[in-house]
């Protein structure tokens, strides 16, 4: 079980530690009690930010503020992060072209934004026992109507409701210069 409690002053168990001093300078390899010193002196926390480091480094600074950078780091991090979960549709033997067509871009608009999208051709009754070949030919077709650029991520295979596939998009898309390159050379 990992302590993930920051320890400050007092708290702290390591006999020595790396010390950063409060305008961030390194003040080098001494005992618990001098850095305790220093910290009580300046008026601020003494602070293990590594705990596992040998010796610990620890920093002199306001408990205050170091928890202010730690959730405000924490947040930098949580919104550059992107969830890529996979959506899903379904498409059956008898649906119209007029709705294929608006599955095909609401499935575009997952891509665009980074999801996997699964598609399933969904049989029931009869249709399950229909020729394979056809039944793969018609969920190809489908897939040529989405209009965005797309890679599979798992080949047409059958499932236990029909047929599926899963989709990804090719890549993140570069920014390319909207003139030639012929036009930046007059």
């Amino acid at each position: 079980m990992k302590d993930t409690r920051i320890r400050i002053n007092k708290a702290i168990r390591a006999s020595e530690l790396r010390v950063i001093g409060a305008a961030g300078e390194n003040v080098g390899v001494i005992s618990t009690s001098d850095a305790l010193a220093m910290a009580e002196e300046a008026n601020l926390d003494l602070i293990e930010i590594s705990p596992n480091a040998k010796p610990p480094v620890a920093k002199i600074m306001d408990y205050g503020k170091y928890q202010y950078e730690q959730k405000k780091r924490a947040k930098e991090v949580k919104a550059k992060s992107h969830v890529t979960e996979t959506k899903g549709i379904q498409v059956k033997i008898g649906t119209g072209d007029h709705d294929l067509t608006l599955k095909a871009k609401r499935v575009a608009a997952w891509l665009e934004e980074g999801h996997r999208v699964k598609i399933d051709l969904f049989l029931w009754g009869r249709y399950k026992y229909m020729e394979e070949g056809f039944l793969k030919e018609r969920l190809e077709r489908f897939l040529k109507l989405v209009p965005a650029e797309y890679k599979i991520a798992d080949e047409i295979k059958r499932s236990p409701k029909g047929f599926t596939t899963t989709l990804e998009r090719v890549g993140k898309q570069k920014a390319e210069p909207t003139q030639p390159t012929e036009n930046s050379k007059e």
